[in-house]
């Protein structure tokens, strides 16, 4: 029997990860588990409850461990849960974004999603990407995926998935909330941004999401006949 494997994939905001995660999940028959989806939706409730961020470091955490987020496939969407809420739409817009990232430097609020994060795919045949996978969550996943573009390219592709949405945002502010994303990625001081030593690095910059999502399937079956052969 061909072994179910872990998926990792990590990368900076705007790099891809999520299209690639569903699509190869989609490939092989696995779950697609959006981790990034969970800080959202706590950022979202934090943000309706009026917490502030920077000074309320253990309201965060009870936040969380009072939280109930569950991340559902329906046809082939990705749909959340917030507290049973359906907040699939609520939780992209660029507030939200701007606050999740702000929420995954609480050590405490890492600890809580991280745990639901290793529940969710212990058992194998899923995709799960963030910004931590590989390095932290499932340090031990049989293929680490480290998805990488421009900065230029990455901020292009969030503004025009805010233009498609009809939000009015501009693009220069988005090279620049990129930027500083990536700054906040890279120095918080729990789980940061980093690429696993054993991962493999994909420059998505000039290729198409399928040929990637190609890519990827072949690297996991090469990996599952390692596995079953050793």
């Amino acid at each position: 029997m061909t072994p179910k494997l872990i998926i990792a994939i990590d990368g900076p905001v705007g790099s891809g990860k999520s299209t690639l995660a569903r699509r190869v999940a989609e490939l092989m028959g696995y779950v697609y588990v959006d981790t990034g989806a969970m800080y959202r939706a706590l950022a979202l409730k934090a943000l309706r409850h009026g917490i502030s961020f920077e000074e309320a470091d253990d309201a965060l955490v009870v936040l969380a461990e009072k939280t109930s987020i569950d991340l559902r496939a329906d046809d082939g969407t990705q749909r959340v849960l917030l507290d049973r809420e359906d907040v699939t739409a609520a939780i992209r817009t660029p507030e939200v974004a701007q606050a999740a990232s702000k929420i995954a430097v609480n050590a405490g609020v890492r600890h809580v999603l991280v745990a639901e994060q290793r529940r969710a795919g212990v058992r194998g045949g899923v995709v799960m990407e963030g910004r931590d996978i590989g390095s932290v969550v499932f340090p031990d996943a049989q293929l680490k995926i480290f998805l990488t573009a421009s900065p230029e390219t990455r901020a292009e592709r969030r503004w025009r998935e805010h233009q498609q949405k009809g939000d009015a945002i501009d693009r220069q502010k988005t090279l620049e909330e990129i930027l500083e994303r990536d700054r906040r990625d890279k120095e918080r001081t729990n789980s940061p941004l980093v690429r696993a030593a054993d991962a493999v690095v994909v420059d998505s910059t000039a290729m198409e999401p399928e040929e990637i999502a190609r890519l990827v399937v072949l690297l996991a079956k090469e990996g599952a006949a390692r596995t079953t052969t050793n």
